[in-house]
Parts: C-alpha cells; sequence; structure tokens
C-alpha cells in the first residue's frame, strides 16, 4: 500500500472577498473528489483573499497507480483557469 501526498500553492487572482476565494476552492475540491475519488483539503491561507493552499491524497495498491492518479489531478489544477500554480510538492509514503 501507497499513500500519495500532493500540496499546491495556488493564487486565485479574480478574488475579490473570501467568499470568492472559497467558491473557486469549493467547486475544485468537489470535483477533484468526484472525478479522482481523492481526499482534498485546504490546508492553509484561510484568511487570505487571493492564496490558498490545497493537499490531495490518494491510497493505491502500488507507487505506480498513486502516481498516476496524481499527475491527473495535478493536470486539473493546473487547467484550471481561475487559478495558478506557484508552488507544488508531492511525497508518497
Amino acid at each position: 500500500m501507497v499513500i500519495g501526498v500532493v500540496s499546491w500553492a495556488l493564487h486565485v487572482a479574480g478574488a475579490q472577498s473570501l467568499k470568492d476565494k472559497r467558491g473557486v476552492i469549493k467547486s475544485m475540491k468537489d470535483r477533484m473528489h468526484n472525478e479522482f475519488n481523492v481526499s482534498v483539503a485546504e490546508t492553509a491561507h484561510h484568511d487570505t483573499w487571493q492564496t490558498a493552499e490545497l493537499t490531495a491524497c490518494v491510497v493505491a495498491v502500488d507507487r505506480v497507480q498513486a502516481e498516476k492518479v496524481l499527475r491527473q489531478v495535478d493536470r486539473f489544477v493546473e487547467s484550471n483557469p481561475l487559478c495558478r500554480i506557484t508552488d507544488s510538492q508531492t511525497s508518497f509514503l
């Protein structure tokens, strides 16, 4: 069993309030969970308008499967026009 974890630091340029940012982040979290079956949480920058940190986690049989899922999730986050990735980290346990 392998646990894969990826975190993204995000810039949400269009957010003019916490409500705007949370709308973007909640939509992303829900879609990531539904489409890729990963657990997702906002893990930092809760009180800033235009920055966020999302962390996704997947449990897989082996590292190859975990990497495949995390690559798909990363492409999904990267393709979102409402935010930009400023940093990311991936680890496996």
